[in-house]
């Protein structure tokens, strides 16, 4: 099992809240920190002091700065982040979307929790979480069927995503300019050039930018139901990236290039560019994500 999970992931967290202050700002004090990313003090100090190294923050008299943005380069990678249930779930993943599982095939989970590396128990509790995604089914007095991802479960996905999220990009034409979200609006922003500009090395980095970027979207109006339905769209999507590689640095390139001409429309509070920019956006998805269906499926 990996090391040093939770300091990864708080300091991935970390840099997320850093990108929505500016140089010379002050940081939360540790107590503040310790509550917004859901770990110990003792985790908030090692963080910091890893942030302090690399000159990111500074201490001073009255408490701790920003001296400098960190780059989406001093992340961690997303695989070091993960807790024990989402190893399983990439795990799965991989075993579903690019093994030979058809529509009918029986899940075994002994079987699966020994490819897994992990206790049977661990991957029954994740296949009964996981069944509300409507991929897997749990047979009366038998094991587990894989259903199948088919372009018509793919259609139904969009056509809800679609709906929430057209309606969470209009309100944006409603923020006053003083709320906080802009100035998250302005760091993915930056995140998206900063990966542009390295795309040739970066491009795999997207789907986890992707989830960010359409998760802010989305915060807009917070909803439990919609957040809710927002992990098995980031799922989805997440995955989608890694099934058809064909073009992917190309196609990335693209997303990114939509993504920030629906940054500048929001940014506008333009209800008419708004809804153009970010129809755009999800057409063009939809389209991806059907020719990466049809690709696995052949």
């Amino acid at each position: 099992m990996r090391t040093d999970t939770t300091f990864k992931r708080a300091f991935n967290d970390m840099i997320d809240i850093l990108q929505t202050l500016d140089l010379g700002e002050e940081l939360p004090s540790e107590n503040a920190l310790r509550a917004q990313l859901g770990v110990s003090r003792t985790t908030v100090r090692k963080v910091l002091a890893g942030m302090s190294a690399r000159g990111i923050i500074v201490s001073e008299a009255h408490g701790r700065i920003i001296r400098q943005q960190p780059r989406q380069t001093e992340r961690y990678p997303k695989e070091e982040t993960l807790a024990i249930s989402e190893q399983v779930e990439t795990s799965f993943m991989e075993w579903m979307l690019r093994g030979d599982a058809s529509p009918g095939t029986e899940i075994n989970e002994a079987e699966l929790a020994r490819k897994f590396g992990v206790a049977t128990t661990i991957v029954r509790e994740f296949l009964n979480r996981f069944q509300k995604y409507g991929l897997i089914e749990k047979r009366p007095n038998a094991g587990w069927v894989f259903k199948g991802f088919t372009a018509s479960f793919a259609l139904e996905l969009f056509e809800i995503r679609e709906m929430f999220e057209m309606r969470s990009a209009r309100l944006f034409a409603t923020l006053p300019h003083g709320s906080p979200i802009w100035k998250q609006v302005r760091a993915v922003r930056a995140a998206h050039l900063e990966l542009l500009a390295d795309i040739d090395a970066r491009f795999q980095d997207f789907s986890e930018l992707d989830s960010r970027f359409h998760r802010l979207i989305t915060a807009v109006a917070p909803n439990r139901f919609i957040e809710s339905f927002q992990d098995v769209i980031a799922m989805v999507f997440h995955y989608h990236y890694q099934w058809n590689k064909r073009d992917e640095r190309a196609r990335n390139e693209v997303a990114i290039g939509e993504h920030i001409a629906l940054i500048d429309a929001l940014e506008s509070r333009d209800i008419t560019l708004i809804d153009h920019a970010c129809r755009s956006h999800l057409i063009s998805a939809r389209e991806t994500l059907l020719r990466s269906i049809v690709h696995v499926q052949m």
